[in-house]
């Protein structure tokens, strides 16, 4: 027995020859018994399996089969919905195609709303088979409005919005937004849609027209949904009849498994509740010196658990001898001495610790001396003990060690603890402060307090009370009093002696502090009138900037529509001047007459081009320009530019040269870009003098387009270069100009670049020349990141 106090611990990892043997004769136990168990042990086994295999294999095929079914049905749904949408793009376009010849050849009625030509044509081309009968198709004018339709409902003169929800690019954009779905009077639908603008002036006064083709998903899809619900049916009968087989064999496999599974439930009752009341069951017979051990007493020992019996020398190697003898036990059962067992012993777990058990058993005598019992699991009940023991000398060595004098009494105002610091408060010796006596005996030896105050409390309910009290040595204590759940009273004192002397001196504190508030309230009244007339100021200003942002947008506002109001007389006066000057009704007469017309036609142009300015640079600030980003190619697109004003700059003998990659793109507004170019053209020619020079430059640097215009004009004073930019902006005023203008070319050159969130740069000597750089981004960035690089000033 040298060995048997060698074990491992929980977390160790070392066992002795006799452990491992132990456990090795335990485990051969168990394999004997599994070998020479009955031959059809083993062919039930398999029995399980077919349970769980059957319906798995079921449940599968129908899972695969809806699967594979369900795929089909939405591939073939697609499929229509495919041959839908293109069947009404196709239609929308075809019919846009036959609808512009008929309008070019002979124009609509606009003025009495007669589009019956447009009508008959729908009709004619679904007579041809060209328009599915399926599919419903309508014609809208430019108002939205229906003037022509091929459907089952009544839509002539309803407005397309009143019909149609979320079909707005549609109308907008036509066939560049698509096939989209929409709701067509509360239904889903699908919708394509054509614009046909004609080109001919005569086909164009009768406005612009859209071809919509749309069909509801009930009328698309009607033929798919009766398959769909052909094919649910026919699923939900073959689940049906697999189920029923299915639930046929589980009722057989059910009444067999109840049968087999009898025998066992007793068994199984037994070793659950005994594995989760942490006891084992087992049986000693004292003639053949075996045991019997239930599988919840080998779990609680972490053995293998086996049906067959152990041996006396097998248990008796596990049980500690410190803490009872098999041997001894034996022999005075035997003996008739001891007819029950009631003792708490340690038996060695697999893994070499101890584990507590409690053993109770009686003697039963049915032919053989058996002792019979049951064997608990008080490991957790013995660690608890010490834990509590430990942690209550931890808590009186805490209450000791601590600075405030502590007492607690029970419920019927006994003293259960106490520390020191309580009986140098009380004046009490250690030897009067015993645990048992009552309170009422210690009252009348307590040291009496010279001053003793009750203070309020927010837990009086509670039960819980706070004291202020003064020692007679001049010490002050603050004594909290509360009950504890068994009606008991703790009551703790702490020394605050520092914090009474503190708060005198705070007293004084707050004296002189209230002086000095008062003299800052005079200040800060001061301060508030300062504060009061600058809100007031910021509000006038406030004011002012709403009343000047009001004015800009009205002034916005008002050149936009005196733009739009000027330019139709204006394109009355350019068209009849070009009709005298043509001579189209014959001679005029006098040449001087032709003159005047020039110049009429001249001015007329002039005024034109300021009031289209004007018109883009009010757009621009009121935010409605738009810009359509592309891939460009820039080389044609400069060099058309610079044909533009080749006629303006051969006039002055001035030579235009250009300085461009062949290859050179970029994303951005094809119309915006070739304005800026014609704008800063223009004022190269107008500002440089005859025989000079300009040189336009194009190249990609750090992401970014940089298109560069350098003249040899007259330059720019370095005053002015600051308000140039801005609209009506000008370097000479209206008493000194020498060159026509309104002074917008600029001003819209810059807010184009800045809408590419690029810059425009401009850098001038006065008698040398200017250069106006322009920098594109090339891909899309938040605005104010772009900035012109050095080398491109220079």
């Amino acid at each position: 027995m040298a060995n048997t106090d060698a074990y491992r611990a929980p977390n160790g990892v070392r066992y002795t020859s006799e452990r491992q043997s132990q456990r090795k004769r335990f485990k051969l136990s168990g394999y004997v018994y599994l070998l020479s168990g009955p031959a059809y042990r083993k062919l039930l086994s398999l029995e399980p399996l077919l349970r769980r295999v059957v319906p798995v294999l079921i449940i599968a095929f129908l899972i695969i089969l809806a699967g594979a079914r369900m795929l089909s049905l939405l591939n073939q749904r697609d499929e229509i919905e495919s041959d839908a949408r293109h069947q009404m793009a196709l239609t929308a376009a075809h019919v846009a195609s036959k609808l512009q010849k008929q309008i070019e050849s002979v124009p609509p009625a606009d003025s009495d709303g007669d589009y019956s030509s447009i009508q008959n044509l729908l009709v004619e081309l679904r007579s041809q088979g060209l328009i599915n009968a399926d599919l419903e198709l309508a014609i809208l004018d430019e108002n939205s409005k229906i003037v022509a339709a091929l459907s089952g409902r009544q839509l002539l003169g309803i407005q397309a919005e009143t019909l149609f929800t979320e079909a707005q690019p549609l109308l907008m954009f036509g066939s560049r937004a698509g096939v989209l779905p929409v709701k067509y009077r509360s239904e889903a639908a699908f919708a394509a849609a054509e614009k046909v603008e004609p080109q001919n002036v005569q086909a164009a006064a009768a406005g612009a027209f859209s071809v919509l083709t749309f069909n509801t998903e009930k009328a698309i899809f009607k033929d798919w949904r009766q398959v769909l619900s052909l094919n649910i049916t026919l699923f939900a009968a073959t689940a049906g009849v697999l189920l029923a087989i299915l639930y046929a064999y589980f009722s057989q496999a059910a009444r067999a498994r109840d049968a087999d599974d009898f025998s066992h439930q007793i068994q199984k009752r037994i070793d659950l509740a005994l594995a989760r009341g942490r006891c084992g069951l087992w049986d000693w017979d004292m003639a053949r010196g075996r045991m019997y051990w239930s599988r919840s007493m080998y779990e609680m020992l972490g053995y293998e658990a086996v049906d067959s019996v152990l041996s006396f020398g097998d248990v008796a190697a596990i049980v500690n001898p410190v803490d009872g003898d098999l041997y001894e036990i034996a022999t005075q059962v035997m003996s008739g001495e001891l007819r029950q067992v009631d003792k708490v012993l340690r038996m060695r777990h697999a893994d070499g610790y101890w584990v507590w058990m409690r053993v109770r058993a009686e003697i039963a005598n049915e032919g053989d001396v058996h002792l019979v019992g049951i064997a608990f699991d008080v490991s957790e009940q013995h660690r608890f003990a010490q834990a509590t023991a430990e942690a209550d000398l931890r808590i009186r060595e805490a209450i000791e060690s601590i600075s405030e004098a502590f007492v607690l009494w029970d419920a019927e105002s006994r003293l259960v603890m106490s520390n020191g610091k309580y009986n140098e408060y009380a004046g009490l010796p250690a030897t009067a402060l015993k645990a048992g006596v009552t309170r009422e005996d210690i009252q009348p030896l307590l040291r009496p307090a010279a001053f003793e105050r009750r203070m309020a409390n927010e837990n009086d309910r509670s039960g819980a009370q706070t004291f202020e009290r003064q020692l007679g040595d001049g010490r002050w204590l603050q004594v909290n009093e509360r009950r504890t759940q068994d009606g008991g009273l703790v009551s703790v004192g702490t020394d605050i002696t520092q914090l009474k002397l503190h708060q005198e001196r705070l007293v004084d504190s707050e004296r002189r502090l209230m002086a000095t508030i008062q003299d800052l309230s005079l200040a800060r009244k001061a301060e508030k009138d300062r504060v009061r007339e600058l809100s007031e100021l910021a509000s006038k200003y406030a004011t002012e900037k709403e009343r000047a942002e009001s004015a800009n947008r009205a002034k916005s506002e008002f050149l936009a529509n005196m733009s739009h109001e000027l330019r139709t007389p204006l394109n009355a006066i350019i068209g009849f001047s070009e009709m005298i000057s043509a001579g189209t009704f014959g001679p005029l007469g006098s040449e001087r007459y032709a003159e005047y017309i020039h110049d009429i036609h001249t001015s007329g142009n002039y005024l034109l081009n300021v009031i289209n300015d004007i018109l883009d640079m009010s757009k621009i600030e009121a935010g409605h320009f738009s810009l359509d980003r592309e891939e460009i190619d820039l080389y044609p697109l400069i060099e058309e530019t610079v044909r533009v004003i080749s006629l303006q700059a051969e006039q002055k003998h001035i030579a235009v040269e250009t300085s461009i990659a062949d290859t050179i793109t970029a994303s951005a507004d094809r119309r915006a870009i070739k304005q800026v170019l014609i704008n800063l053209l223009s004022n190269a020619v107008k500002f440089t003098g005859d025989g000079g020079r300009i040189l336009v430059r194009a190249r990609k640097t750090n992401g970014a387009l940089i298109l560069t215009i350098k003249d040899t004009g007259c330059g720019i004073p370095r005053d002015a270069l600051k308000k140039l930019g801005h609209p009506f902006e000008q370097v000479e005023n209206q008493f000194t100009k020498t060159h026509t203008g309104s002074g917008l070319g600029l001003a819209i050159s810059r807010s184009l670049a800045e809408l590419h969130n690029g810059a425009l740069r401009i850098c001038s000597t006065e008698g040398v020349g200017t250069i106006v750089s322009v920098r594109i981004p090339d891909r899309v960035v938040p605005a104010g990141t772009n900035q012109i690089s050095n080398d491109v000033a220079a």
